[in-house]
Formats: structure tokens, C-alpha cells, sequence
């Protein structure tokens, strides 16, 4: 009889609690065969922990190494010694990390010091500017050095790890975890928007939802992006602007001089995830820098125009879910119109098929943990070709 492992599930923000919760619940299902240890380092605290509530994760061990004003260097170091410290003292067999922050590439950093074996959750992404998403696009290529399995969302994916290298034997086709993810929340009753938010909508107006961040738009680009926006609103009178604004003080200090206290413009502290969802569900168009909007949207229905230079996930442009428009205030301004002028491209964009996942990503990364492990003697089906259509609905 094998004896059982130990798996760290490690993150540290909010996107990557949303791809590994539907992991960790299905790992659990495991519990004769993996003793599923969930580290949390807190790069990122307040929203991490919205997370962790709505799945009812309670973390084996906390880190907190979140401070005011964080450097990319302090949060590595920081993260690098207390993952070295859980990993020995746990005697992990394995270390799985899911995408491109900071606390990713650390903890595969501080698997491979102690010579323990590294799973990627979406795995494979790749815009091949190494400063666009920075440090996001060295941080996923450094995982797949550093990797002994690999999860990968779409078969772009496969192929970007096959071109890196890998081998065929260690890469595993699921899908997108982040559709588990939404799949788990979007019809739950907790998944509403709150009195205090609902209050700010306006009836009648079509909503367009605003989340940007990315290190890479700081400053004029941030600038090109108000500025956008602030001429949609005024040039179409039947729609309502809201921004969810991150923590960052350089989002905030751009964002609130020029949008704070404009008609039909609401700014938003970030909302739980579940809000997230719901807002979404109810806006006409969402505007974005997130990678994962850029999956949950075609999830929901919503066309997605993704405010960056590049992309890592290529698959909804190619499918028509998502246009990349850049930064340039004309061009997002005219992205937009043409949303909010003309039904045919919008009903096309609203109406593809999802490219990302069909909700049994997690239970393909669990059983190719087990197939690793010598538990199943099958790897895992893999996520088809065939795209899936989601059922989720609208809120009202």
C-alpha cells in the first residue's frame, strides 16, 4: 500500500485563491492518498482573505507578509524564507503554485532549493515580452524551468510549453480552473450585489465595468484610460461607468483626481469576488487589464476589450470574446463605440463559444497529481476542443 504525500497548495492573492480553490476542494476529496497543505504567503491580504471566506479555506500556515508600500524584492525575500522554513518542516512532495505573481515563482523557487517537486496550474502562458505583463511574463517562464508538472489551461498552452522544451510527458491539458471557480459561486445566493452598491445603479443605463491595475498602465496609460472613459460616458447618456478600483496608491492617484465625482461615474473600493461576478453579470461591456476577467467574462456572455499592449491569453481574441485595444485613449475610445453603436458586432462578441475551460479543470489537476503519484494508472481525459457554453445567468 503507498504511503500517503503531502501536497502545499501555495498563493497569495486573490486570483490565485480563485484557480486553486476548486483544486484544494478537490484534492480534499483525496484525503486517503494526499494530505493537502494549504500555505498562504498574503502578498496580498485584505483581498486574498475575501477569497478565503467564500470558500471556507482556512489556511494550514500564514506567512502575512503583506507591508505597506511592498517592493517586488521584499516580497520575494520575505515569501522565499517562510516558504523554506513550511517546506522542510512539512517534508512537502509536492509544491503546487498556479500562474505568474510573485509568490508563484517563489514557491517553485523554494520547492527546487529543497529539491521537491513543482505543479503549475495554468501552465503555458506566454506573451514573449519579458517586460509586458511585468514581471508576470519571467515569473510563468521561470516556473516552467523550474516545473515537473504542468497543467495547461488551452492547447495554445500546450503548445507554448512544447516550444519551451517540455516534455509531452509531464504536460497535462485542463482547462481553466478559474471556470470551476465560476461555475461553484455565480449561482449562489450569497452571489449578489449589496444594498450599498445596488443603490449606486442607475436603471436604464447600460453598464460598462472598469478594471484596470497592471504595473505596466501606471501613470499615462492609466491617464489614456480615464480619459477614454470619461469621453464614453459623456458621448453615450445611456450608460453608467463602474470602476472597481484597486489598493494600489498609483492606480488610485491617477484614477480619483480624474474620475472621482463625475455624473454617471461610480468608483468602487474592490468588491468580494462573488460582487465581481454579479456586476459583471449585469453590465453590457467590461473593460479591463485582468487576465482573469478576460476568462470569466466569456464565461458570462460579456464582450471583454482588454486595455494592454499584449496578451497572454490570446485564445478569446482568436475566438472573437475579447479585442485587445492597448492604451491609447483614441483607440479604446473607439473599441467601445462600436460596442455601444453597433447590435451586430456586439451579439457576436457576446455570443462565441468560451475558449478557457468547461468547469472540470480541477478534477483533471487532481487526478494527474494521483496519476504522478502512482495512484491511477490513467492520465486524466483532456480538456476537448469542443468549447464550452456557459450556463450561467443574469442577476437581477
Amino acid at each position: 500500500m503507498k504511503l500517503k504525500k503531502k501536497v502545499a497548495i501555495v498563493f497569495g492573492t486573490r486570483p490565485e485563491a480563485v484557480k486553486l480553490a476548486p483544486v484544494i476542494i478537490e484534492l480534499k476529496k483525496h484525503e486517503d492518498k494526499i494530505d493537502t497543505l494549504v500555505v498562504v504567503t498574503a502578498q496580498h491580504r485584505e483581498m486574498l482573505d475575501q477569497v478565503l471566506n467564500l470558500f471556507e479555506i482556512v489556511p494550514d500556515r500564514d506567512l502575512d507578509i503583506m507591508e505597506k508600500n511592498q517592493t517586488l524584492t521584499r516580497i520575494t525575500v520575505k515569501a522565499l524564507e517562510g516558504l523554506e522554513k513550511i517546506f522542510i518542516e512539512e517534508k512537502v512532495d509536492l509544491v503546487i503554485t498556479q500562474g505568474d505573481t510573485t509568490t508563484s515563482f517563489v514557491a517553485a523557487l523554494a520547492a527546487f532549493y529543497q529539491k521537491i517537486a513543482v505543479g503549475h496550474v495554468e501552465a503555458g502562458l506566454r506573451t514573449d515580452n519579458k517586460y509586458d505583463p511585468y514581471p508576470e511574463e519571467m515569473n510563468r517562464r521561470l516556473i516552467t524551468v523550474l516545473g515537473d508538472l504542468n497543467f495547461a489551461p488551452t492547447s495554445l498552452a500546450v503548445e507554448n510549453l512544447r516550444k519551451s522544451g517540455v516534455s509531452d510527458d509531464t504536460i497535462f491539458l485542463t482547462g481553466n480552473t478559474v471556470i470551476d471557480a465560476l461555475l461553484h459561486i455565480a449561482n449562489r445566493e450569497d452571489s449578489v450585489i449589496p444594498p450599498e452598491i445596488r443603490s449606486k445603479i442607475i436603471p436604464g443605463k447600460r453598464i460598462l465595468l472598469v478594471e484596470a491595475h497592471r504595473r505596466e498602465n501606471l501613470g499615462k496609460p492609466m491617464e489614456n484610460i480615464c480619459r477614454a472613459l470619461l469621453s464614453l460616458v459623456n458621448d453615450f447618456p445611456d450608460t453608467q461607468l463602474i470602476f472597481s478600483v484597486h489598493r494600489n496608491p498609483k492606480v488610485r492617484d491617477t484614477v480619483f483626481p480624474m474620475l472621482r465625482d463625475k455624473e454617471r461615474i461610480t468608483l468602487l473600493e474592490p468588491v468580494d469576488y462573488p460582487v465581481l461576478l454579479s456586476l459583471m453579470k449585469k453590465s453590457y461591456l467590461v473593460l479591463t487589464d485582468s487576465g482573469g476577467i478576460q476568462e470569466e467574462g466569456p464565461s458570462l456572455g460579456k464582450p471583454v476589450l482588454v486595455m494592454r499592449k499584449t496578451t497572454e491569453r490570446p485564445e478569446g481574441v482568436d475566438a472573437g470574446t475579447a479585442k485587445l485595444v492597448g492604451v491609447e485613449t483614441e483607440n479604446i475610445y473607439k473599441s467601445a463605440s462600436e460596442l455601444l453603436t453597433d447590435s451586430a458586432a456586439y451579439e457576436k462578441m457576446a455570443h462565441t463559444a468560451n475558449p478557457y475551460g468547461d468547469g472540470q479543470a480541477s478534477r483533471r489537476t487532481a487526478e494527474a497529481i494521483l496519476y504522478n503519484f502512482g495512484f491511477r494508472d490513467e492520465r486524466p481525459d483532456e480538456f476537448g476542443t469542443k468549447l464550452f457554453h456557459s450556463t450561467v445567468g443574469g442577476v437581477s
